[in-house]
């Protein structure tokens, strides 16, 4: 286990799923948490109070990440609260499956400002007080992005994007800033078809789809390790992109 008393991290998308998961996780390992999300009021609630119970300051705050004014202003509020800022994680993203010749201009931009114009605002508003507190950012990144999936051209390309972010990133916030992305492969959130997780799970080398703990333990690797580790990306699918 991580650890991070005294540490304050923010995490974008935190309400559900995988950041909900991390949220939980990085109370734990002894940080204060605030967590971002858009829509998710009732499950932000069900998560504020469970790292509550953990006994760590959390707050949660509503943001849309396509919108700079509303990144600054819960930008504020963190700052406000808990006067510094020393860890973020990107996770807020979006995904959605589209035959390529059917994928809209609305969908493929709306795709690109959820997973790339959204690390991008929050990471630079973010970058004077993470400069301050010799900081981190962990991008979660995605398997789609460094595979090609045909049904899923506008996610994969949004994600390979990220992937390139993380390491302009690195270069640009060194040396203050360690920059790196943590990339999951089919991750079972008990949500997908059965069969679909059957057929995934059969062509991972580890017999098994990925549950969000194994991502959540990269993601804690990375908030805790050395500083000088930067620019990396660290696949998280059991053997999966082998194929």
């Amino acid at each position: 286990m991580a650890d991070l008393k005294g540490k304050t991290v923010v995490i974008t998308g935190g309400a559900i799923h995988l950041g909900r998961a991390t949220a939980l996780a990085i109370a734990q390992a002894g940080a204060r948490i605030a967590f971002t999300y858009l829509n998710s009021k009732d499950d932000a609630s069900r998560t504020l109070a469970e790292i509550k119970k953990v006994g760590q300051q959390a707050i949660a705050l509503q943001c849309d990440v396509r919108d700079g004014e509303s990144i600054a202003g819960a930008l504020k509020d963190i700052e406000k609260q808990f006067g510094q800022i020393d860890i973020l994680v990107n996770n807020a993203g979006f995904y959605e499956t589209v035959p390529f010749i059917e994928i809209t201009e609305e969908q493929w931009d709306n795709m690109f400002a959820i997973n790339v114009r959204g690390p991008f605002l929050v990471s630079k508003l973010c970058t004077p007080a993470l400069r301050s507190s010799q900081g981190r950012i962990i991008n979660i990144g995605s398997l789609g992005g460094e595979k090609p999936w045909a049904t899923h051209a506008h996610y994969c390309a949004s994600k390979a994007a990220l992937h390139m972010l993380t390491r302009v990133m690195a270069k640009a916030l060194a040396p203050e800033i360690a920059v790196n992305c943590v990339a999951p492969g089919m991750i079972d959130y008990a949500e997908h078809d059965s069969q679909v997780l059957k057929k995934f799970a059969g062509s991972t080398p580890m017999g098994r789809n990925g549950a969000p703990d194994d991502v959540v333990s990269a993601v804690l690797y990375f908030a805790a390790a050395p500083h000088f580790i930067t620019g990396q990306l660290l696949t998280v699918d059991g053997g999966l992109g082998l194929k």
